[in-house]
């Protein structure tokens, strides 16, 4: 496995779209890491902002996605559940650990959360209990990290050896691009192809690649 001594049949992902604040990716990396994450998939720009990731790119694999449609039909081929973290009508609160399989996790923008478009390709939703009245929100860091967290626990990832006050950080399994770039595997780029093909003449959620143009808030975060 790639981010420790994760073990047993689930795995999980990070989706990331339409997040305003450039940093917050490579902060996304160091949690994905610490909770072992399988992929993080970047819908959208293949280049990616790795402040804050403290070096934790290299733990976790990135791949990439022009269109929503696309990162689903990957995910759905890996019988993966889509869960939004959002309070919508109906989410279940984490803590519940309402999980059933290996789950790809899509955090909404930081002001307005997700999207119509967001919505429609997850299967169910998640929130997080808040006790206190001083923020109708959390960080989108903080709040991938308590769901991972809880996740790890429902999956029952093995935790990671220690050493003194921390945990031993792995050997680099994974070469990024000077410029942080998810990588052109031939294996992913033949994969694509072939989600590209199978979507041709599907609509699907979000009216073919053409329609997900970066916009101005994912300028904002993947630019150099």
């Amino acid at each position: 496995m790639h981010s420790g001594e994760k073990e047993g049949k689930y795995d999980s992902y990070v989706v990331v779209h339409n997040i305003a604040k450039r940093h917050n990716v490579g902060t996304l990396a160091r949690s994905a890491t610490a909770f072992g994450v399988e992929e993080m998939i970047l819908v959208g720009r293949r280049d990616f902002n790795a402040f804050g990731s403290h070096g934790s790119t290299s733990h976790v694999r990135f791949r990439n996605f022009p269109s929503l449609s696309l990162a689903r039909s990957f995910l759905k081929e890996r019988d993966c559940d889509i869960c939004g973290v959002e309070i919508t009508d109906g989410a279940r609160a984490v803590n519940d650990h309402p999980f059933r399989k290996s789950t790809a996790f899509l955090l909404g923008n930081e002001g307005t959360g997700l999207s119509d478009k967001e919505c429609e390709i997850c299967d169910f939703f998640i929130y997080i209990p808040q006790y206190g009245g001083g923020t109708a929100s959390l960080n989108v860091t903080v709040a991938a990290s308590i769901v991972l967290h809880h996740f790890g626990v429902w999956a029952g990832f093995s935790e990671r050896a220690r050493e003194g006050s921390k945990f031993i950080v792995a050997d680099k399994p994974f070469k990024q691009t000077k410029k942080n770039t998810c990588g052109e595997a031939a294996e992913s780029v033949a994969e694509e192809r072939k989600l590209r093909k199978e979507n041709h003449t599907n609509d699907f959620f979000d009216q073919g690649v053409k329609d997900e143009a970066p916009s101005s808030l994912l300028d904002a975060l993947f630019g150099s």
